[in-house]
């Protein structure tokens, strides 16, 4: 993660199509290894995966522009937020 010095933003992405089921959340923690993101992915009850991803704006922006490619076919779908970072995440991981 970058240091305490750097803006950092907090991203909530949701998607939604047919992306539970078809690897959605570990393919996002695969891509995610080439980021400099930390973050979890998760299953929402709704059918949607939801995608929460801090770091600095650029590379946030640039994770999540890469999980939706690699996930392009499944996704009909995406929203987002942006929200002032909590700190709270060490690594990025699927949240069960």
């Amino acid at each position: 993660m970058t240091d305490n010095a750097t803006y950092t933003v907090r991203q909530t992405v949701f998607f939604s199509g047919t992306v539970q089921g078809v690897g959605f959340r570990y393919t996002t923690r695969a891509v995610a290894a080439r980021f400099d993101v930390v973050g979890q992915v998760r299953n929402l009850s709704d059918g949607r995966v939801e995608l929460v991803a801090e770091g600095v704006p650029e590379e946030v922006g640039r994770f999540r522009d890469a999980v939706a490619e690699a996930m392009t076919r499944y996704i009909r779908e995406t929203t987002s937020r942006e929200d002032p970072p909590t700190g709270e995440f060490s690594s990025f991981s699927i949240a069960f």
